[in-house]
């Protein structure tokens, strides 16, 4: 009999036992299964705290670099190494218009109004600049003072020395490509070349090149060249005859050895103004919608005491 009670508490014990190892291994899964969602939801908090702090639920930030991209540079110049400059001020950076065209219309004492269509999209800042000096009544009363050998009538310096200008300078931005040259040993343009500043066109000069101020050509004969130098801005439109009278008028030594004077030395732009621009209709409504033109386009060449 002993015996026999011996066993059932034994069979009891185990049972307890078992039960009992049971009971703690629950416990030790329960324990897991906390652990690792408290884990997750420190990581999770910690996630979403960092998202907060670098801003991720943050409102939608206004985009207003349209307005703001800076479209033109524009770099002072030293009017006390260059009395011939003049200040008035330099134009705005930024809002400029880049696409369309902008009337220029050039009074002069030699005839009819020459109507000129300045080109935004290519040239926007010289168009800027042009329109900002002639705000100013800069270029009214000054001299075309020289009629060039390469068949354009040179104007915009107030000095008549070719060295005047506004007291800064910016980058030219529409040099036209050099033409194709035949196989020949002066290497000469192609004939079925398009001249390379067709009669008509208005285009900035400037000393040193690439420094440009307030001077401009406008051919009155068509003028191919291997080297371009000069960005060309805008085109007459009206008033090309005005432009060949005077291209054809005498010419007098300069006092430097060219014949380009003209020889009364009477060519005046009596008034020059820049109207509203006309934006061209293939194009955005914001007229600083395009961006900003490239460094070489619109950036600002160092200061230097020579104008254009």
């Amino acid at each position: 009999m002993a015996s026999s009670r011996d066993r059932q508490r034994k069979l009891a014990r185990a049972k307890l036992d078992r039960q009992m190892a049971r009971r703690a291994a629950a416990l030790r899964r329960r324990r897991r299964i906390q652990a690792g969602v408290g884990s997750a939801l420190i990581l999770v908090l910690v996630v979403v705290g960092t998202a907060w702090a670098l801003g991720a639920f943050d409102s939608e930030p206004v985009d207003d670099t349209a307005s703001n991209n800076e479209v033109c540079l524009w770099t002072p110049q030293n009017a006390e190494g260059n009395s011939n400059l003049k200040d008035v001020g330099e134009p705005p950076t930024t809002d400029l218009p880049v696409t369309g065209t902008r009337p220029m219309t050039i009074t002069t004492n030699q005839g009819a109004p020459i109507s000129v269509e300045l080109d935004l999209a290519s040239a926007p800042c010289a168009a800027a600049s042009i329109a900002h000096l002639a705000s100013q009544s800069f270029y009214d009363n000054t001299k075309c003072h020289e009629i060039t050998a390469d068949g354009a009538v040179r104007c915009g310096d107030p000095s008549g020395t070719g060295l005047g200008g506004p007291t800064y300078s910016f980058y030219s931005e529409n040099v036209p490509p050099a033409p194709e040259t035949s196989p020949s040993p002066d290497a000469s343009p192609s004939p079925d070349e398009p001249p390379t500043y067709p009669k008509g066109t208005v285009a900035m000069i400037s000393n040193p090149p690439g420094a440009n101020g307030s001077q401009f050509l406008i051919f009155f004969k068509d003028f191919t060249t291997t080297e371009p130098q000069f960005p060309i801005i805008g085109r007459v439109t009206e008033g090309l005859d005005v432009v060949e009278k005077i291209g054809a008028l005498p010419t007098v030594d300069n006092g430097a050895g060219e014949k380009v004077k003209p020889e009364n030395d009477d060519v005046v732009i009596q008034s020059l103004t820049v109207g509203e621009p006309v934006l061209d209709p293939a194009s955005s409504a914001d007229p600083a919608s395009s961006g900003t033109p490239s460094p070489d386009a619109s950036g600002a060449p160092e200061a230097s005491a020579n104008a254009g």
